[in-house]
């Protein structure tokens, strides 16, 4: 069973920098990509940032230049650098794992809000 905690969210001003952290504990082999999730307010859950085994990363436009998505394979931890934000990038961020057989794990989400 894998286990996916995030850290990292909190209370930032417009223009500040967060950086989020999934750590991976469990069954971690076999991984096809980890990516970051968000929900914002009013809206469904979107794709924001996935690292795939290759080391390609794919962006959601909305963040390109701004968030940096990698990974510490020796910590099993995949982590989202986020600069410039804005409030609309407020909401949950929940990371995701998905395995070869394309199951997939989320973990519990971690809060960020950008203030004005």
């Amino acid at each position: 069973q894998v286990q996916l905690v995030e850290s990292g969210g909190g209370l930032v001003q417009a223009g500040g920098s967060l950086r989020l952290s999934c750590a991976a504990s469990g069954s971690v082999s076999g991984i096809y990509a980890m990516a970051w999730h968000r929900q914002t307010p009013g809206n469904q859950r979107e794709l924001v940032a996935v690292i795939f085994t290759s080391s390609s990363t794919t962006y959601a436009d909305s963040v390109k230049g701004r968030f940096t998505i990698s990974r510490d394979n020796a910590k099993n931890t995949v982590y989202l650098q986020m600069n410039s934000l804005k409030p609309e990038d407020t909401g949950v961020y929940y990371c995701r794992q998905t395995v070869l057989s394309g199951r997939s794990y989320w973990g519990q989400g971690t809060q960020v809000t950008v203030s004005s």
